[in-house]
C-alpha cells in the first residue's frame, strides 16, 4: 500500500487530493492536512468584500466531502518535513501540529537548551508527499498593514466579510454628505496577485455607482506594476477587435473610463493611521491620504522545516530563501536577458527527494517574469509571478497524475505542466450585476513568455485576446458556481476543466 500526503486544502492541494483519489486503487491512502477545514473558493472573496456574496457561498466544510470521497483529512498544521524519517525508522514522515494542540512536547531537531512550551507534534508517514501549503501572508513586511494594522485584505473570506463592512460604513458616511478616499493595490514592492486587487478596485468603484454615491468618493489605485496590466506576467498584448492592444492601454481605458486614479511603480514602505507612504521606482516619497484601503500583502512559504534521517536541518536544502519549495527549476542566478522558458519547473518534483512535490503557490519560481527593478535607495520594486488559481489546478491535477503513475511503477514524473507551455483564462469581475455588471475576458499562452519559439513578445497572438461586456459577468457567475460544484466533487467533477 503506498500513502500520499497533500499539505494543504486549497486549489492546488485539493485538486491533487482529489484526482489521486480518483486515479489510485483501493489498496492505497490519500491524506490531506490542512490548518483550516473549510474549503474556500478565493476568487470569489472579492464579492464577498464588496458585500454581494456571503461567506456561505464562498465556503464549505472540507471533512463532510472527503469522507464521501475516501480521503483522510487531518485537520492540523504541517511543521517539519522528514524525508528519511529518523534514527527510530526509515520511513519518510510529517511532523504535524492539530489545530487547537495544547501540547507541551518539543519539536524534534529543537537545539532550544531547556525545554520549549511547544505543542507535542504528531507523524503523518507518506510514500508520496506533495507541498501544496500555498503562500504565507506577510502583512509584517510593511509596517500597518494588513487588518491587524490600518489597512484591510480579501486574502481569506474573514478578511473579505471586514473589508465589506468597512465599505458599508464608507457609504453610509458618503450618504450623509462625507467624501471618502479609497486606496486600493498592492502593500509591497514584491507583491503578487495585482488581479485580485484590480477586481476588487472595479468592483468598488461599481458598487459605488450602484449605491448612488460615486460623486462622492475619490480611488486611486497603488501598484508595484511597471505598467498598468502588467500583473506579473510583464504585460499582454491582446487581440482585441481584430486589432493588438497592450494590456497597459486596456487597463488604463478602463480605469480611465471609471474615473480611477492611478499610481505605478510604487512600493507601500508604511501605512500609517489614514496615509500611505509611498517610494516610486523614480525615488519619490509621498504620502496619500485614505479613508478606506484595501492593500495585498506579499507571499512567502509558511515556514516549514526539514531534517534528514540524524536530525540535521536540512531546509535550506529543500526550500528557497523565501520559504517556497525548490523542484526541477533553473534556480542559478543570472541576468534578465538571459532568463528563458526552460528554467521554469515542468514535472514538480524535488530534486533531492524524488517522493516530494511541490504544486501552486508552494513552488519556488526561478525567477520573475516581470522585469525586476530597483529604486535609488535600493528598493525592489517587481511583481512576483502569479501562480492561482488555473494553473494552480493544472499543477495539481499533474502532479496527481505523475504520483498515481508512480505508485503503479513507473520510474520517474510522467507528465508536466510548466507554466511556460500551458496557457491560463482568466475572467476579472469589473462589476456584478446581471444587467449592467461587467467582466474582463482574457487568455494567455504561455503564461511565462517563451521567445524562442515566439519571437515578438513570448506569446502566441491567436491564444492571447481579451474582451469586456456583460458576456464575461454572466461567465463568472457560472465559473463561479461550477468551479464550487467540483470542488464538492458532485457527481461529475472531473470532466469540469480545470
Amino acid at each position: 500500500m503506498s500513502r500520499v500526503v497533500i499539505l494543504g486544502a486549497g486549489i492546488a492541494g485539493h485538486t491533487a487530493a482529489a484526482f489521486a483519489r480518483k486515479w489510485l486503487g483501493s489498496g492505497h491512502s490519500v491524506t490531506v492536512v490542512s490548518p483550516t477545514d473549510e474549503y474556500n473558493w478565493i476568487p470569489s472573496n472579492i464579492w464577498v468584500g464588496v458585500g454581494l456574496m456571503k461567506p456561505d457561498q464562498v465556503t464549505f466544510p472540507l471533512r463532510p466531502v472527503y469522507e464521501r470521497a475516501g480521503i483522510e483529512f487531518r485537520h492540523a498544521w504541517a511543521r517539519e518535513i522528514h524525508p528519511e524519517g529518523d534514527e527510530s525508522t526509515p520511513t519518510p514522515y510529517v511532523s504535524v501540529e492539530p489545530v487547537g494542540s495544547s501540547g507541551g512536547g518539543r519539536r524534534s531537531g529543537s537545539t532550544s537548551p531547556e525545554p520549549a512550551l511547544e505543542p507535542a507534534l504528531d507523524r503523518v508517514p507518506y510514500d508520496y508527499l506533495v507541498n501544496a501549503t500555498g503562500p504565507q501572508l506577510r502583512f509584517d513586511r510593511t509596517p500597518g498593514l494588513g487588518p491587524e494594522g490600518n489597512s484591510l485584505s480579501v486574502c481569506t473570506v474573514d478578511h473579505a466579510v471586514r473589508a465589506s463592512a468597512a465599505f458599508d460604513e464608507a457609504v453610509e458616511r458618503m450618504r450623509r454628505g462625507e467624501r471618502q478616499r479609497f486606496v486600493i493595490g498592492t502593500g509591497h514592492g514584491t507583491c503578487t496577485c495585482e488581479g485580485a486587487a484590480f477586481e476588487y478596485i472595479v468592483n468598488v468603484e461599481f458598487e459605488l455607482r450602484a449605491r448612488g454615491v460615486r460623486d462622492r468618493a475619490d480611488i486611486l489605485w497603488v501598484t508595484n506594476e511597471y505598467e498598468l496590466g502588467d500583473f506579473g506576467m510583464g504585460g499582454m498584448r491582446l487581440q482585441r477587435g481584430g486589432y493588438t492592444v497592450p494590456s497597459s492601454l486596456f487597463t488604463a481605458s478602463l480605469f480611465a473610463e471609471r474615473g480611477i486614479d492611478w499610481v505605478t511603480r510604487a512600493h507601500v514602505g508604511e501605512v500609517g493611521e489614514g496615509a500611505v507612504h509611498l517610494e516610486t521606482l523614480d525615488g519619490h516619497e509621498e504620502e496619500r491620504p485614505f479613508d478606506f484601503a484595501m492593500l495585498l500583502p506579499p507571499f512567502s512559504g509558511v515556514g516549514l522545516t526539514a531534517f534528514d534521517g540524524s536530525g540535521a536541518d536540512i531546509t535550506g536544502r529543500l526550500f528557497a530563501p523565501n520559504g517556497f519549495m525548490r523542484v526541477d527549476a533553473d534556480y542559478g542566478e543570472k541576468p534578465y536577458e538571459e532568463w528563458t522558458a526552460a528554467d521554469w519547473p515542468r514535472t514538480y518534483q524535488s530534486p533531492a527527494y524524488g517522493n516530494v512535490f511541490a504544486a501552486g503557490i508552494a513552488f519556488a519560481p526561478p525567477h520573475a517574469i516581470s522585469r525586476p527593478h530597483t529604486s535609488p535607495k535600493g528598493t525592489l520594486i517587481a511583481p512576483a509571478p502569479p501562480r492561482t488559481g488555473m494553473p494552480s489546478a493544472e499543477i495539481g491535477r499533474t502532479v496527481a497524475r505523475s504520483i498515481v503513475d508512480m505508485v503503479n511503477g513507473s520510474d520517474g514524473p510522467t507528465h508536466t505542466a510548466s507554466m511556460a507551455e500551458i496557457g491560463a483564462a482568466c475572467v476579472a469581475s469589473a462589476g456584478a450585476n446581471p444587467f449592467t455588471g461587467t467582466a474582463a475576458s482574457m487568455t494567455v499562452f504561455p503564461i511565462v513568455p517563451d521567445f524562442a519559439r515566439f519571437p515578438e513578445d513570448g506569446r502566441d497572438p491567436r491564444r492571447t485576446f481579451g474582451e469586456i461586456g456583460l458576456a464575461g459577468h454572466w461567465v463568472k457567475i457560472l465559473l463561479h458556481h461550477l468551479f464550487i460544484y467540483k470542488a464538492k466533487l458532485r457527481p461529475g467533477w472531473s470532466l469540469i476543466p480545470e
